[in-house]
């Protein structure tokens, strides 16, 4: 069968898909996939696994690829990622997924890819992680100026494999580069792209609002179907950015970690969703920690009344102790109608969006105090107030109850006259350590207060060859023998003080 491109795959493989559930780091799982399918979810991705894993580990890829099949979880978007040299995620069902790979290097992309191709729909290379390990490893939104790469790449891939390839990006500062960058994604080969409509320098509490203006751009720019991400919190955002930019689907990511009702339009009662998504939990295990972080997200506000049992849900080790806490929650809001606290706490829904004021500054919007929130003053964190002090400085000073963190009971250390860290009391250089070992080696200098003895050493050494020479032949002079191993010692004499 011949590979589908652009419009025919959009239609065809992934069923015209509209409401997109993202690639999350573990919390895209096939249980919370299957949760999400059911209430609305057309198209689903994968979280990331570990490219270099899978390649060598066959049981790795047995647990992560072959025996994920479900015949409800499709079409599925796989996504792989965290790997220096090429980085891959995937996750399987039955038919109908396309795994995603964040890779720098296009033969090792392709060699991952075609392990996986057999097993699904497309491969996606993900080129919008902001992340600071992607920046070290040198892959996702940190290829965005490596053009030629990219499209040694995606020219590679389209070649070698059976299936389409497609790519999720970030957009940069600038619309007719944002442009620019799709249509050469799209020449190399790409037939589906997810725009990401943030820049790789909004993440964190800096994120702020997703621009659709440069999602619009790129998708009147280009053939290929596009999927919109950014900003999506209700199925109104869905339908309104789907009407504004055009797209072709709306990628939502914490949105659906808060409701994953979201593209059915409701807020539905928190416990529902943890109940549900519990049982399915049961007949598809995954790891505690995910499930663990499913209910801290679907419990959000109500968590925020009911702290202690906030901590047992913390500390709870099985799965059935989870659902003890579930259930004790769930009896806690099921009060009578006129006694509810707020409404609010017991639905599915997310806090409002707001954008850090530097950044409504720059769009020209108001960016009030009400909406951005401050960090701490120092003082205030430092001052040795408890009520004050970070949790871990709390933990602390239960540990340590005389531990004090005002900085004005630090102890002051004179600093290197070379590098400023801390210099030795005792040393002869007003140095550290590390200058003061170099200075003395260069200058044949003793600095006891750091134990270096290089000229100590050195006429040591010198009298020791003398004598031992003379010994040998006793018509050597003294002083030409100090001539012939004075370097030869120096030089041992600095190897035995490093």
């Amino acid at each position: 069968m011949p590979k589908l491109r652009g419009e025919a795959f959009w239609r065809e493989t992934l069923r015209s898909a509209h409401y997109v559930v993202a690639p999350m780091v573990d919390q895209s799982e096939l249980a919370w996939r299957l949760l999400s399918r059911r209430h609305g979810a057309q198209l689903c991705y994968t979280p990331m696994l570990h490219a270099q894993v899978f390649l060598r580990d066959a049981n790795y890829r047995r647990e992560n690829l072959y025996d994920e099949a479900c015949p409800e979880d499709r079409p599925l978007i796989v996504q792989r990622q965290w790997c220096l040299l090429a980085s891959t995620k995937f996750e399987l069902s039955q038919d109908l997924e396309t795994p995603q790979f964040c890779a720098n290097d296009p033969e090792v992309f392709v060699q991952a890819a075609l392990l996986a191709q057999d097993y699904c729909d497309a491969i996606d290379l993900n080129l919008g992680c902001p992340q600071m390990i992607a920046k070290r490893g040198h892959y996702g939104a940190f290829l965005q100026e490596e053009w030629d790469l990219l499209q040694r790449m995606i020219l590679l891939a389209n070649e070698k494999l059976s299936v389409p390839i497609t790519c999720k990006i970030r957009v940069f500062p600038e619309i007719d580069k944002t442009v620019k960058y799709a249509q050469m994604l799209e020449k190399a080969g790409c037939q589906l792209l997810t725009v990401h409509g943030r820049t790789k320098e909004q993440k964190g509490p800096l994120a702020g609002v997703a621009s659709w203006e440069h999602i619009q751009a790129v998708r009147k720019a280009v053939s290929i179907p596009v999927f919109a991400n950014g900003n999506i919190q209700c199925l109104s955002d869905v339908e309104e950015c789907i009407r504004k930019t055009g797209v072709h689907g709306v990628m939502s990511a914490e949105g659906n970690l808060h409701n994953p009702a979201l593209f059915e339009g409701r807020n539905p009662l928190v416990w529902e969703m943890a109940e549900e998504y519990l049982e399915i939990v049961q007949k598809y295990p995954c790891p505690l920690s995910y499930v663990r972080a499913h209910l801290f997200k679907l419990w959000h506000h109500t968590l925020q009344v009911y702290q202690q049992l906030r901590e047992e849900l913390a500390k709870v080790k099985t799965l059935e102790g989870i659902v003890d806490v579930n259930r004790e929650l769930k009896l806690r809001c099921q009060v009578p109608r006129w006694a509810l606290i707020s409404l609010n706490n017991t639905v599915c829904t997310w806090w409002e969006l707001t954008m850090p004021k530097e950044r409504c500054k720059e769009n020209g919007a108001s960016g009030t105090e009400k909406g951005v929130r401050g960090k701490r003053a120092l003082e205030e964190e430092e001052d040795g107030n408890s009520e004050l002090l970070s949790k871990n400085k709390q933990k602390k000073k239960l540990r340590n109850p005389n531990k004090s963190f005002d900085p004005s009971l630090k102890p002051k250390y004179a600093k290197c006259d070379q590098c400023g860290n801390p210099k030795g009391n005792k040393c002869v250089f007003n140095m550290c350590r590390g200058c003061c070992k170099k200075r003395a080696f260069k200058e044949t200098a003793d600095c006891p207060g750091h134990g270096l003895l290089f000229k100590t050493k050195y006429e040591k050494s010198l009298s020791w060859q003398s004598s031992q020479r003379v010994i040998q032949n006793p018509e050597i002079s003294r002083r030409g023998d100090v001539d012939v191993g004075e370097t030869a010692v120096l030089k041992e004499a600095g190897d035995s003080a490093v």
